[in-house]
């Protein structure tokens, strides 16, 4: 499963104007950890295509590489905060934490009409926010 393509839970109620995004990149430790990873994330995908607020969604598995990538939008961040601290997709990430060589995510907001989000500009934004991290955590900064 390379790629589960954008798929559109909810249309923008008449007069939103703007998406809230966030992708993230999620490195795991090894590669026994991939199927754990991979099921669990099932849970998560299919809570997102019912989740209200959510304007789009889509991931990138790359098992042997053992890194996995969301990409999704949101009515606003209330609704993406609520996504994520509601089970099963908490349970998930807390219970996966233990997995993790190292996650990146990245937020921005767009226009409606730009969705859906291409994933060359999220992995853009994301390599921006790795390389970000990196020179915060040389300099003993936190960004």
């Amino acid at each position: 499963m390379p790629t589960l393509p954008w798929t559109t839970p909810n249309k923008p109620a008449p007069g939103v104007t703007q998406a809230y995004v966030m992708s993230s990149k999620f490195e795991l430790r090894s590669l026994l950890d991939v199927p754990r990873f991979f099921l669990k994330s099932m849970g998560a995908w299919n809570q997102v295509r019912k989740a209200p607020g959510c304007f789009g969604a889509s991931l990138i598995a790359q098992p042997a590489k053992r890194t996995f990538f969301t990409l999704s939008a949101w009515e606003d961040r209330g609704a993406l905060y609520t996504y994520a601290k509601t089970q099963p997709h908490q349970g998930i990430m807390n219970g996966l934490r233990s997995t993790m060589r190292r996650s990146t995510f990245t937020f921005w907001e767009v226009p409606i009409d730009q969705l859906p989000i291409t994933w060359d500009d999220a992995k853009r934004r994301l390599a921006e926010k790795e390389t970000e991290d990196t020179a915060a955590a040389a300099s003993g900064t936190q960004s």
